[in-house]
């Protein structure tokens, strides 16, 4: 079975990420499967709206650790070279086309921010969010430049700070999310509004989705560039190697600060 599945409607597409034993983690060749759909979705003037959502009881648990710590484990001593590849994480909102994210479960980490790289986001009623890299001794990639331009900055901070489990209420209070409903509504409701957007004229869509979006950049270079600075020293560092290390073997971790 594929790690993404990708199904074209009339007007709209799904992108649902296929690996329900592992959460729906972005590990395998879920990464190059979305980049191939993506650029069949882009060049096709059919396809108006995209739809991303999980398979099983997870929309995405992010990173896969296991793989990640793997990777440490054959890179020994050798430090990394980067950071994380921002402009790599930003599939959805580099689309000309709208996005809709379907979350029909669990979405943390890396899920939570391929989450927040769509335009829409909507719940289900049993969903909870979190960054929880603070607890593993690495760094959220993408929502420490994206997630305050999206919610207050309080709530983001909170969020990335504590590494809480943030319930289906508090991300709808928040802004996270613009709607919750029950699990077997998140779909046919995204449908609903893939095909709203597909009914309008499409460079209009197209051309409001490009404004609104080189709003939300403004000064991102600037953002990234500290952030690969900082992300260098961080994930180098050898709580990065422990944190995974510690999931990986199912124990706290212990942390050493540098």
């Amino acid at each position: 079975m594929p790690d993404l599945i990708y199904e074209k409607h009339d007007r709209y597409a799904v992108f649902t990420m296929n690996r329900p034993e592992r959460l729906n983690a972005l590990g395998g060749t879920m990464n190059a499967e979305l980049d191939e759909a993506l650029a069949d979705f882009n060049a096709d003037p059919q396809m108006r709206a995209g739809i991303v959502t999980g398979a099983g009881r997870a929309f995405s648990a992010g990173a896969d650790l296991k793989e990640m710590n793997e990777r440490n484990q054959a890179r020994g001593d050798r430090p990394r070279e980067q950071g994380y590849d921002l402009n790599a994480a930003m599939r959805f909102s580099k689309s000309p086309k709208p996005f809709i994210a379907a979350i029909n479960g669990l979405c943390i980490a890396g899920g939570l921010e391929r989450a927040l790289d769509c335009d829409i986001r909507i719940a289900s009623e049993e969903a909870f969010f979190g960054l929880f890299e603070v607890k593993r001794g690495i760094l959220a990639g993408y929502a420490i430049h994206h997630l305050a331009r999206l919610i207050p900055i309080g709530d983001a901070l909170y969020i990335l700070l504590t590494g809480d489990r943030i319930s289906a209420e508090d991300a709808l209070r928040s802004g996270l999310v613009r709607e919750l409903m029950p699990t077997e509504r998140v779909m046919p409701r995204a449908v609903e509004i893939a095909e709203m957007i597909a009914a309008n004229a499409p460079l209009s869509v197209e051309g409001t989705k490009a404004i609104a979006q080189q709003w939300r950049q403004t000064q991102l270079d600037e953002s990234y560039r500290l952030g690969d600075w900082v992300g260098r020293t961080v994930l180098n560092s050898k709580d990065a190697k422990e944190g995974p290390r510690a999931f990986s073997e199912k124990r706290e971790p212990n942390w050493q600060g540098r």
